[in-house]
């Protein structure tokens, strides 16, 4: 590549990750945001709940860090805050049922919380009924207060109209951490492949909102992580300069999302014009973090289409 064309490639994703940065702000709605039927509730602290299968990543502790992990409820979902070191958690097939693909599943929360439930577990255990080995990625977050009430302050100040929106910064520097993350996630699978009846060359990878910015991030800036495919569920669509050989790509949202449902399909027409492989679903209707809650909107069954899309790869069955 040119110098020309990297600085051409860094301008327009670094304008991706201004506006997604500023979406930052407004995306951690989704982490605190309901399914349809649910009535408001507050957050509530829990005790971190136990993890018996989650292998932490050899990233380190998040520099910097002084306040440790906290876990919460809200909405009849699980959170986790303050993450400082990452794990992965497997979600194997049932023995005979493999297909020998697999997916690392990044869950979002505006890169201050993770929605562990709703855009996590759930997700890979859907994955996993379906033969697909699943790995929630618990990526390091941003420091957030320890208590809950200065937390929700915090919150609330950052939705504020005085908040300042964040500076432009480059994305391999903005999001270092979490593509570390990820990047570690995709060797831990490589090298327990066998062990876990996974094929190295069919791991990919699936985001939720801040999950979905990571995912993409992980594609362009992600080096040896090479997803052979990713999902951006309801994350930003600004242009890209997608790469060569830049993997299949799968995108859900809903058309009345308050956060990108306005904002143009610029990722869509750059994979188009890359003339790579790309799947649109714009839903009529599901808001912004709608991910494995049942709702009465036709967002629901994105899952039911991401699998359909997963089988006409070939990824439902073991490679022939």
């Amino acid at each position: 590549m040119t110098q020309k064309n990297r600085i051409t490639r860094d301008n327009k994703f670094g304008r991706l990750m201004t506006g997604a940065s500023a979406a930052v702000v407004v995306m951690l709605a989704c982490a605190f945001a309901p399914p349809a039927h649910a009535q408001a509730d507050k957050m509530t602290p829990m005790a971190s709940p136990a993890q018996p299968n989650a292998i932490t990543l050899a990233t380190g502790v998040l520099p910097g860090a002084t306040v440790p992990e906290s876990w919460h409820t809200q909405y009849g979902s699980v959170f986790a805050r303050n993450v400082t070191v990452a794990t992965l958690t497997p979600f194997l097939p049932a023995a005979g049922k493999a297909t020998g693909a697999a997916v690392i599943v990044a869950p979002g929360g505006g890169f201050q919380t993770l929605s562990m439930n709703n855009e996590g577990w759930d997700v890979a255990q859907a994955l996993a009924n379906k033969g697909v080995a699943a790995f929630v990625l618990k990526y390091r977050l941003h420091q957030t207060p320890q208590d809950m009430a200065q937390f929700a302050r915090a919150m609330a100040a950052m939705f504020s109209g005085g908040a300042k929106r964040p500076a432009q910064q480059d994305p391999a520097i903005a999001l270092a951490p979490q593509i570390a993350d990820a990047r570690a996630a995709f060797a831990l699978v490589r090298s327990r492949a066998k062990q876990w009846g996974v094929d190295p060359d069919r791991i990919g990878m699936v985001g939720f909102s801040a999950g979905a910015m990571l995912t993409l991030s992980t594609a362009l800036y992600g080096q040896d992580a090479k997803p052979a495919f990713i999902a951006t569920i309801y994350g930003p669509l600004a242009s890209v300069a997608v790469p060569p050989g830049a993997p299949p790509l799968f995108v859900a949202l809903a058309a009345d999302d308050p956060f990108f449902g306005n904002a143009g399909y610029g990722l869509i027409d750059s994979w188009r014009a890359a003339k790579r492989p790309v799947e649109f679903h714009l839903f009529e209707q599901g808001g912004h973090g709608f991910g494995m809650y049942p709702k009465t909107t036709t967002s629901t069954g994105w899952f039911d289409q991401f699998a359909r899309w997963l089988g006409m790869h070939g990824y439902l069955k073991p490679k022939g």
